[in-house]
């Protein structure tokens, strides 16, 4: 896939094939659509535990915090970080980035424009707990019954697979998932 990608951007910059930039342009993004339902499904397939060690979750959420705020900058939403004094876990840093970044970008979809999220970190009841809040309509009885089902998207280019890579990922760092819902917005509790 990536040698095709690759011809078709070589392809999109040759003058002979101005006519057909759309077209291209087309190819392209279906390409990268495909790309990512394999990703999901090796993501999901590989048994592979990533690497676990002794992490600090706020210091994981801050090291990806910069990436976070670009995007809801680029579509005129907020980032708002509520970050408790907690102790290290024992976590795999990059599934955990994955499944933070899975839940941000689905967040930020709900919210509308000027609108944003929150992402929390806090200990409750001798566990530390992870928040990301929207401020969307909130997710429909129907959609939230088969929530984490493979392909179940309500987003026009979605693939259906990021909560179910983001349940994958809490069960395999020993961690649950948790939705609450309202017409005034939603909260993944991780």
């Amino acid at each position: 896939m990536t040698t095709v990608h690759g011809f078709l951007q070589l392809l999109k910059i040759n003058q002979d094939m101005q006519g057909y930039t759309e077209y291209l342009e087309i190819m392209l993004s279906e390409l990268e659509r495909a790309n990512s339902i394999i990703s999901g499904y090796l993501s999901l397939a590989s048994e592979k535990l990533s690497e676990i060690q002794e992490e600090n979750l706020n210091r994981i959420i801050n090291s990806i915090a910069p990436l976070i705020q670009a995007e809801a900058i680029m579509t005129n939403k907020y980032v708002k970080l509520d970050l408790e004094d907690i102790p290290n876990l024992m976590l795999g840093e990059n599934d955990i980035r994955q499944l933070i970044l899975n839940l941000v970008r689905n967040a930020l979809e709900a919210s509308e424009e000027g609108d944003g999220i929150t992402i929390r970190t806090f200990a409750v009841d001798g566990k530390i707990a992870l928040a990301v809040q929207d401020n969307g309509e909130g997710i429909p009885d129907k959609v939230l019954a088969n929530i984490g089902t493979p392909f179940l998207t309500t987003k026009d280019g979605g693939t259906g697979l990021g909560l179910l890579i983001c349940y994958n990922i809490a069960e395999k760092n020993n961690a649950t998932i948790e939705v609450d819902t309202s017409t005034d917005g939603t909260t993944f509790s991780v």
